[in-house]
């Protein structure tokens, strides 16, 4: 099996950072993907950023230049850098990885979730 564990949610204040991490364990073969996914009350969980094997990345427009996510593939762990946080951003963030057990075998794994609460 394959575990995500998620640390750094908290409180914090708007313009401020936060750094939140998560790492992959158990049978792993390679990761092809990792990315953070954010959900507020009321609102449909949207993709925050993703990060390829590679290191190409996506964020949704409301992040850029505010969030950077980068991965350690030794480490198959995926971190994400929010600075300058609005009360937007409030939120659960959940950690998401395409994890490939073989070359040919893989699984979608979600982390618990991580509450990233912004005050004004």
């Amino acid at each position: 099996q394959v575990q995500l564990v998620e640390s750094g949610g908290g409180l914090v204040q708007a313009g401020g950072s936060l750094r939140l991490s998560c790492a992959a364990s158990g049978n792993i073969f390679s990761i092809r993907h990792m990315g953070w996914y954010r959900q507020a009350p009321g609102k449909e969980r949207e993709m925050v950023a993703v990060i390829t094997m590679g290191g190409s990345t996506n964020y949704t427009d409301s992040v850029k230049g505010r969030f950077t996510i980068s991965r350690d593939n030794a480490k198959n762990t995926v971190f994400l850098q929010m600075t300058s946080l609005k009360p937007e951003d409030t939120a659960t963030y959940y950690c998401n990885a395409l994890v490939h057990k073989t070359a040919f075998s893989f699984v979608e794994v979600w982390g618990q979730g991580t509450l990233v609460t912004v005050s004004s």
